[in-house]
Order: structure tokens, then C-alpha cells, then sequence
């Protein structure tokens, strides 16, 4: 099934249940009136939330409404943990490259994290705002899942059944912030402003065969002003799954459901599948020539995130926001 969530002037929002096709949904206060609220009663909400995605999906439902995704939040509109991996190691070696840094020694035995802000998380259609054009805007393209609750110790053999949803991500980063945060040791913060999150988050079956061993298998799109960047797959070479990714930040604390765990931004090393964050493209052409030649984000500018199912259909939604100066 795939949810979503309404705008309705609250913090939270209204959950709703999306038709397969995107173009209807159906109010869900019956089953649980938000995102978390279903999540925190999972073994209740879901059974009923499945029967009213059953009902909507019959074409004369009568309580089915037009959808807009002008007026969805994120899914979650706020997260009691939004947390970041980088499972795709072509991206960690290009992109620690690009600015002079060598990989970690245990670059493909431990997984890199980071937690970031989790407090206002944008919607799908939400403007990104960029105050100073010198910090370097980019945006990062990602796959992640919901978690429900996580004990501590889970193993990665036990991870399945902590995986609620997925959703992608736009993971945006001010680049020319990081090297000066990073400098400091002590980790991200100023340079990782609010996330957007794709209209819908769907469980895992909507996936089929595409969802298994913990990856998503299927290509990411991403569209930067009116052009195709990058269509790498999502799958092949996530180096950490998911479910490994559960075990490493479920080590030492438990999590709660709601907790947002992300992939990382997906890379491929076969250039003609593109890229997925302008910093990929600028390492790039620092190899090949030596300097960066692609700009960052400017006002004005436009990225479409997108994850088409074998037969061309959007999975998660689309996420499409334009930058605005603040």
C-alpha cells in the first residue's frame, strides 16, 4: 500500500491512502489519523489500513478523492530520528577524492552514518531556500526506509521485520560547508539543511521482486533543470543493505518506529548511468581536467526525483522542488 500524507495546518498532518495509479486517495482517520500514529500501532493500523487501500483501488470508491501533490507534506512531516548512510562506496571514494580526503581503512567493513535534522523535514513540492549561493547547494538522491521499533542488537538476519516503508529522499547538502565542519571532527550539522522526502511511502511489497536482500533494484532518477543527470541502479552496488545499515546504528541504542534510515546517495561507478548530487559530476571533471567546471544550485534552479517500476509506472511519487533565495 502506499500512504502519504495531507496538509491539513497541523503538525502532523492527515495520513491517506494513495491509489496504485497516484491520481485518488482515500482519508485513513479511521485506521489511524497520522504517519506515526499508525507506526506506533503497527500490528493494529496495518490490517485496516490494507483494507481500506483494498477499497480504494475499486474505481467507484466513493469516498476516493482527487490527489494533488501540491498538497502532500512528507509522509512524515517531522521524525523522531532521521539518519543517513552511505552504502554506495563509488560515491564516499569520489567524493572524498574531490576534496582531497583518502577513504576510511574500513571503507567496505563499517558503514559511514550521520544523524541529521529531523525536527522539519520538507514535502515533495517544497521549495528548497538557499541564503548564500556561496555555501554550495546540491541536492542528493536517495533511497530509505521507515523503521518501526528497533530494538537494541538487532541483526541485520533480523532486520526484515524493523523495515515498515520506503521512500526517497532528497538529501540536500551546502558542499562548500562540509570540508570546514569535517575539519572540526565532530561531524555534520550547518552543512545538512532540512531533507525532502518523496509523496509517498509505500511497504515493501508494492515493490515485488524489485525489493529483496535488502536493496531496492531499480533505477533512480533524477532530473535537473528539465534534464535526465543520472539514472544509476539502486540496487547492484549498495555495498551495505539496508538490513545491514539496521544492524550498525541499532548496536549500541534502540530506535523508535518513525525512525528515517537512509541509503546514501545512489552511485554507479559506470559513468553513462550518470549521477545523483552535483558533487559526483565535479569530482569528476577534477579527475579528467583538473578543476570543477559544473556550477552548484542557484536560485531558480529545478531537481525531479523519481523511481519508475518495470512498467514505467512512479512508485514513490515524484519529488520536484526549485530553488528560491531566502
Amino acid at each position: 500500500m502506499r500512504l502519504a500524507t495531507l496538509r491539513d495546518g497541523t503538525r502532523d498532518g492527515a495520513l491517506v491512502i494513495v491509489r496504485r495509479d497516484g491520481t485518488a486517495f482515500a482519508r485513513a482517520g479511521e485506521a489511524a489519523p497520522t504517519l506515526q500514529a499508525a507506526l506506533d500501532d503497527w500490528e493494529r493500523a496495518a490490517p485496516r489500513l490494507r483494507a481500506l487501500a483494498e477499497r480504494l483501488e475499486g474505481r467507484a470508491a466513493a469516498d476516493a478523492e482527487p490527489l494533488d501533490a501540491r498538497a502532500l507534506a512528507s509522509p512524515l512531516p517531522r521524525a523522531y530520528e532521521w539518519i543517513d548512510g552511505s552504502a554506495y562506496l563509488n560515491h564516499v571514494v569520489l567524493a572524498r577524492k574531490a576534496r582531497g580526503a583518502a577513504p576510511p581503512d574500513t571503507l567496505r567493513t563499517d558503514p559511514l552514518v550521520y544523524q541529521g535534522g529531523s525536527g522539519v523535514l520538507l514535502g515533495p513540492t517544497d521549495d528548497i531556500p538557499l541564503a548564500d549561493a556561496g555555501w554550495g547547494l546540491d541536492f542528493e538522491a536517495e533511497v530509505a526506509v521507515i523503521l518501526g521499533d528497533t530494538p537494541r542488537g538487532t541483526r541485520a538476519a533480523d532486520a526484515p521485520s524493523c523495515v515498515r516503508l520506503l521512500v526517497l529522499a532528497n538529501d540536500v547538502t551546502l558542499r562548500n560547508l562540509v570540508p570546514g565542519e569535517l575539519a572540526k571532527g565532530f561531524g555534520f550539522f550547518q552543512s545538512k539543511p532540512a531533507t525532502a522526502f518523496s509523496p509517498f511511502a509505500v511497504t515493501p511489497d508494492e515493490l515485488g521482486g524489485a525489493w529483496r536482500d535488502g536493496r531496492v533494484h531499480l533505477r533512480l532518477r533524477s532530473i535537473y533543470n528539465g534534464a535526465l543527470i543520472g539514472d544509476p541502479e539502486a540496487g547492484p552496488e549498495m555495498h551495505f543493505s539496508f538490513f545491514d545499515l539496521v544492524a550498525h546504528v541499532a548496536r549500541t541504542r534502540a530506535l523508535v518506529a518513525g525512525t528515517i534510515l537512509g541509503g546514501g546517495t545512489v552511485s554507479n561507478a559506470d559513468r553513462a548511468r550518470g549521477v545523483s548530487c552535483l558533487a559526483e559530476r565535479r569530482a569528476q571533471e577534477i579527475i579528467d581536467q583538473g578543476h570543477a567546471i559544473t556550477p552548484f544550485m542557484k536560485p531558480g534552479d529545478t531537481i525531479a526525483i523519481e523511481m519508475l517500476d518495470a512498467d514505467g509506472a512512479s512508485i514513490f511519487g515524484r519529488i520536484e522542488q526549485r530553488v528560491v533565495a531566502a
